[in-house]
């Protein structure tokens, strides 16, 4: 099962011209539409003096909520190229914006695909990229009692972190990765006694 992506740590950015004309690229990592909405009207604002401001993002671990603008250049020489690049590097939860400014010289679609991925590889390539797993919660309550049994399933299980309340009962709430998800809440489906629950 696939549960692990991969993101990046902290923004990036990139340049590249092409026959005077620049372009300036940057990345970002991001979680969700309006994210990307308050980043790209920010540096709309930012190079209100620029040609063009286009940009493309993938979210979700599945990495199947996308899209790409080519912000008034020729349709899918800007946004369809820079949303290449992102899927070529395998990424999710990132934004590329690329910022051109107009140098004189007109590109051609060609010329200007070529660009807009060039820019945006070169701030994929400034950027850190970190793999993460896709994580599931589960919630566990069972009595003090039980606590041993209870860890001793854990101690089977790696990478599962947990947060645990036990001022009145045993509450413990797991994060575990997806993959693993089912066997842990099968083993505790086992312990008489121990109430698992998923959302």
């Amino acid at each position: 099962m696939q549960d692990t992506f991969n993101t990046i740590q902290q923004p990036a950015e990139g340049y590249v011209t092409e026959k005077k004309s620049k372009f300036l690229s940057f990345i970002f990592p991001v979680k969700t539409a309006d994210e990307v909405k308050e980043i790209v009207d920010a540096h709309r604002k930012k190079y209100y003096d620029a040609r063009h401001v286009c940009w493309a993002y993938m979210l979700g671990w599945e990495r199947d909520d996308f899209r790409s603008n080519d912000d008034g250049e020729p349709s899918g020489t800007a946004g369809r190229p820079i949303l290449g690049q992102i899927n070529s590097a395998e990424l999710t939860d990132v934004l590329i914006l690329v910022v051109r400014y107009f140098g004189g010289t007109l590109l051609g679609t060609s010329g200007l695909i070529k660009a807009y991925k060039e820019a945006a590889a070169a701030a994929i390539a400034n950027a850190k990229i970190v793999e993460q797993t896709v994580d599931e919660i589960i919630t566990l309550h069972f009595r003090y009692e039980q606590l041993n049994d209870v860890m001793r399933v854990l101690k089977q299980f790696d990478s599962v972190t947990w947060e645990q309340d036990f001022t009145e009962d045993c509450r413990m709430t797991l994060r575990v990765r997806k993959s693993l998800s089912e066997p842990l809440y099968d083993a505790f489906a086992q312990i008489y006694g121990v109430e698992a629950t998923r959302p």
